[in-house]
Formats: C-alpha cells, structure tokens, sequence
C-alpha cells in the first residue's frame, strides 16, 4: 500500500503502485554539487586571506622567497591543500551535514585543532622556522573566516528551502501512522531540507518493488524508515538500496533525544542505543548559573540609561506602575516573583482568564496571547514587538530565580499542570528560550509545550550560546510577539 504527499502539504491519500522495468538512480541535483564546491572555494580563500593577514602583521606583507621568508611562502601554498583534508575527513563536506550549524561549526573547529597540532608537529619535529605570532594570528582567522562564510552559505540555503528548493526528496516507509508523522516533523523543520513526497507501507519484501516506483517517479534521492517495519526488511531493504546513490535514513521509535545524549552499543551485531540521563545537575549546571549572574550584572550596568528611559515612558502614558510583578513557577515548582515592565493597563492581568476563553483555537492557557488585544497600551505594544518589556527579568537572574536561556515561566495559577509542564521545572526558567527562537506565541500550545521539553532533555552551553545568537535576530525581528 502507498501512499503519497503532493508538495510540502503532509496530508496522505491511497494511490496505486506503478511497475517499472529498471530503477536508475536519479542524478544529483546541481545544487548538491554546487554548494560542496562553493564551500570549498570559501574554505580556501578564507586560510589564504589569514595567511596574508598573518604575513602584515609579520611581515608589514612581504613574503619574497629569501631568509625565512620562503619558508612562509611554502607554508602559506601547501596550507590551503592540508585545511581542505582535514575539513573533508571530518564530515565538512558531506551533504548530509553541511547546513545543520551546531555539527557544521564543530566539524570546522576540529579541523582547525587537527591543523595546529600539525603545524606544532612540523614546528617541533621537522624544526620549521615559523613564528609563534604568526601562527597564533593565521589559524584564528582562518577559522573565523571559515565559519562566517559556512554561516552565510547556510542562511542562504535555508531561505532556499523555505521556498521549497534546494531539499532532499524523501520516500518515508512504515505504517501510515508512523509515516504521516514522520513527513510533519520533517515539514515541521524546513531547515534541514528534506521533504516527504510519498510514503510506503512495506509489509512484505515484495512491497519493496513500490518503493523502487516511488523513487523513480519523484525522482527522490532518500528512504527515511520509521520503527515500524520489520527488522528483516529494514535489512533487506538497505541491500537493495546499495549502490544506488540513493540516501537510507532510519528514525527510531524514540524522539526528542539530541545526538550528544545518544550513542550506539553493538552487542552480538545488534545495535542497540545508549540514553544518556539528561544533565540537569552537576558541574555544567553550575556554570551555568555563575555564567548567568555575571553577565545579567554586566547587561544591567550597560542598559542602565535604556532602562530608565523606557521607564520614564511608560510613566507619562499610562497611569500604574512601572514594573509589573507575577508568581511564576521557578526550578523544582518553587514560586518567585517576576518583573517586567507594564505593557498593559493597570488592572488588565486581572482579564487574563477572559481572554483565555475568548481563545477557544488556541486552547493554552498559559502561553495564550491575542493578536489585537486592548489591554496593551501602545507603548507597550512596541515594548512587546522587540521583547524590550523583558529586560528587568535579568533582575531575576541575578537573584538566581531565572536563567538567560530555559524554558518559559509559567503562573503559578497555571491549570494545565500535567507529567509533560511539570518536566519543565526541573530546570530554572529563562527570559529566553527555544521555544521564543521557534515561532513564540505564533505556535500552538502542544508544540511549545514538545519544543521546552527538548530544551530540558538536551541543554547544553553551546545550545544556550546558539539561543542566545538567534534571540538578538529574532528580537529585532519582532516575529510573533504581540
């Protein structure tokens, strides 16, 4: 039984199987082959224009053949070469990486780990004259270079995929369920390029001729399989994809687990998958929170004259308060009391659960907002658009009630307490979060509720940093706030 997907639209329909005498691999699209060779380029540009930056610090520019000048000259040739090795054994290139930033980004600073250690090798070894300094100035910026031309690449390839291009077509196989579920999540995120335009129940080896239609009707070019499917079929399936060119992607029945957290165990040829607990004490969350403190206390000082200012207007445009202060639900359920400054008028939090059964599509009361609601002044719909009215929160992370980075706090009066919101105690909320960087109040209830947990399940410094960058863009933005 088949089943297909037109477009990006994940809504499945029955269709019939069509019997074809041979399967050609289809050929990779340009864009597979165009974007690798683009980063090469970049990747290469970026080390000679370190080393040519190295050499005026050095050298004020001057790399003529004579005294150890030469030997910079050879340096700066073979460089370039060794850098792109080292980028293409870690992954760098892979199109089934390049594009995801986290695994992009690492693959890019252990390439450049690798190259000092083989500089420092040569250096002590092969006693290469080559100055510390220049060293010390060439591989940093190479590194920086690399990562913002990668960084560049991506956002454009993703604005590309937003419009439907430059993505991976993908046959999903499993039960429809499965399947139907699996070609949401992947429209879901857009980013990583790879679109469901039919699935494929296999119930036997013989459906697998289906699916051979499928890929050579649309061209696809990846199987994704859920956990559905046999375990013998899994394996004769991934035989019969070999050699190809075509990708096999299998999602297991466990979700919402980051890779860091995951690793395999073959035992007796079974691979069998290793959970680690998510880390939510210890040395890391102690970081943390000292990290947190420091620079709330930092940003305190610098927005000081902001501060006031935003304070000063909302005093001569609204009667009330300037601060507005809430019990919210901190680490381990334990109520604090939050401040941000008022966008509403005085009295209006006391027409809360008004709204929340004025919104009967958007049933969550606790992240429910309205679109044009009266109660916010219009200094306070500014305030709101660019998440300014969230800045006297970093008064709360100086306390150690919140974090810069975590999951929403919610009221204590909060009625949809469950095992999945109650998760989402057991770390410190935070003025920011995934799920502010993913929609903010534009998503419904159940997928803010899915997005903070992973948080909870997967933090790590790198993600809280990766938050970070995207808030600054998506505050400017002002993209579902309101």
């Amino acid at each position: 039984m088949t089943f297909e997907a037109a477009g990006n639209s994940t809504k499945i329909v029955r269709t019939e199987s069509v019997e074809v005498d041979a399967v050609v691999a289809p050929p990779a699209t340009v864009w597979r082959t165009l974007y690798p060779g683009v980063l090469v380029a970049t990747d290469c540009m970026a080390l000679v224009a370190s080393a040519f930056v190295a050499a005026r610090f050095q050298f004020h520019g001057d790399l003529s053949p004579t005294d150890r000048g030469g030997w910079y000259a050879f340096i700066a040739l073979i460089t370039p070469l060794v850098w792109l090795l080292l980028l293409a054994g870690g992954g760098c290139y892979r199109i089934g990486r390049i594009g995801l930033g986290a695994d992009e980004y690492k693959g890019v600073f252990n390439a450049a780990l690798r190259l000092t250690a083989l500089i420092c090798f040569a250096a002590f070894v092969v006693r290469l004259p080559i100055s510390r300094e220049y060293v010390a100035v060439a591989l940093p910026t190479a590194t920086l270079l690399t990562l913002i031309a990668r960084y560049a690449a991506r956002k454009t390839v993703h604005r590309l995929r937003r419009s439907g291009r430059c993505t991976h077509a993908v046959i999903a196989v499993g039960s429809p369920h499965s399947a139907n579920t699996l070609a949401r999540q992947l429209h879901r995120d857009y980013t990583a390029g790879l679109a469901v335009v039919a699935t494929l129940e296999v119930v036997e080896e013989r459906d697998i001729d289906q699916m051979f239609s499928l890929l050579a009707r649309y061209g696809a070019d990846t199987v994704a399989v859920t956990s559905s499917i046999d375990a013998h079929l899994l394996q004769r399936l991934g035989w019969q994809l070999e050699g190809r060119g075509i990708t096999l992607v299998v999602a297991p029945a466990l979700t919402n687990i980051a890779g860091p957290r995951i690793s395999i165990r073959p035992v007796s040829g079974l691979p069998l998958i290793e959970v680690q607990e998510p880390d939510l004490t210890g040395g890391r969350q102690r970081v943390k929170a000292v990290l947190d403190r420091l620079v709330s206390a930092t940003l305190l000082a610098v927005a000081a004259p902001l501060l006031a200012l935003i304070a000063l207007a909302i005093k001569c445009t609204s009667p009330g308060p300037v601060l507005f202060k809430q019990q919210r639900l901190g680490r381990g359920g334990d109520p604090f009391t939050i401040y941000k400054f008022r966008t509403m008028y005085d009295g209006a939090s006391e027409r809360f659960h008004e709204l929340v059964t004025a919104q009967t599509a958007n049933a969550g009361g606790m992240f429910v907002k309205a679109q044009d609601d009266r109660r916010v002044t219009p200094v306070g719909r500014w305030l709101r658009r660019f998440s300014v009215d969230e800045l006297p929160q970093l008064i709360n992370v100086v306390k150690g009630d919140m974090s810069l980075v975590g999951p929403r706090p919610l009221p204590v009066e909060v009625l949809q307490i469950g095992d999945d919101v109650r998760r989402r105690l057991l770390v410190r909320p935070g003025m920011t979060g995934l799920w502010q960087v993913s929609g903010r109040s534009d998503l419904p209830y159940e997928e803010a509720v899915r997005i903070d947990l992973y948080y909870v399940e997967n933090w790590s410094l790198s993600f809280d940093l990766m938050i970070l960058w995207k808030t600054v863009f998506v505050a400017i933005r002002g993209s579902g706030a309101y």
